[in-house]
C-alpha cells in the first residue's frame, strides 16, 4: 500500500475495476488496486469497504478521473454513418465498412 494515494474509482465488479486499472496503467499513471478479495466479506463488513478500488497519487487524480470517464462513458465522439457502398450502418469509430470495404466519405 502506497501512503498518500487517493481513491479514484470503486465498483463491485472486479472486472470493471481491472479494466480501469489497465486503462490508467496504459496511460502511464501508477495505480494501486485494493480490496480485490474482500467481496466475500460483504454483510460482515460495510459494503463500501468491500468494493474493489483503484487508487492513484493525488497529483494524478484529475487526469485519472477524466480517463475513467472517457473509458466508461466516452465511446466514439463521431456519429454513426451509413456506408455509401452497401448501406450498412457503422459506428463512428470506423472509417471502413466491414461488409463491403468501402471507406467513409471525408475519412481522409
Amino acid at each position: 500500500m502506497v501512503p498518500g494515494y487517493v481513491r479514484a474509482f470503486a465498483h463491485s465488479n472486479a472486472l470493471l475495476v481491472s479494466h480501469v486499472h489497465n486503462v490508467l496503467t496504459a496511460a502511464g499513471i501508477p495505480v494501486e488496486l485494493r480490496n480485490l478479495t474482500l467481496g466475500g466479506g460483504a454483510g460482515e463488513l460495510p459494503l463500501g469497504e468491500c468494493e474493489p478500488e483503484v487508487w492513484v497519487a493525488p497529483h494524478n487524480r484529475e487526469r485519472a478521473e477524466a480517463l475513467i470517464r472517457q473509458a466508461l462513458h466516452g465511446g466514439s465522439e463521431r456519429p454513426a454513418w451509413i456506408c455509401p457502398g452497401c448501406g450498412e450502418r457503422l459506428e463512428g469509430a470506423f472509417d471502413t465498412c466491414w461488409h463491403c470495404g468501402a471507406t467513409r466519405e471525408g475519412a481522409d
